[in-house]
């Protein structure tokens, strides 16, 4: 009786191991994956500020005023060759779509 006991309360141990285990691999994920998405939108601020309004008389958009879906609409754009810039057609053409629209979502207005 005892073994099966042991073998019991073996196997539950393993199991809170292992439940430990993997939400600490989640939480690590998901402070990773905040991270990654806040440093891509980051690059925008070189030029844009760190708030979206630029320089004063800097010759840059102000971009704090824009929805996400307007972000990306104009990210795509300059991706495309839709929209002419000086330096955004090719900063955007080094993002995939899916990067663009992390960018967007980090940096649009909710």
């Amino acid at each position: 009786m005892r073994a099966k006991y042991l073998k019991a309360s073996i196997l539950a141990s393993a199991i809170l191991g292992l439940v430990h285990w993997s939400s600490a691999a989640l939480a690590q994920n998901a402070a990773a994956s905040d991270l990654y998405k806040r440093g891509l939108a980051a690059t925008c601020a070189n030029c844009h500020g760190t708030d979206g309004k630029g320089v004063v008389d800097g010759g840059m958009p102000l971009i704090n005023n824009l929805t996400s879906g307007q972000i990306l609409e104009k990210l795509k754009g300059y991706k495309s060759g839709a929209l002419e810039g000086t330096i955004m057609p090719q900063l955007a053409k080094g993002y995939t779509d899916e990067q663009l629209e992390t960018i967007a979502n980090q940096l649009g207005k909710r």
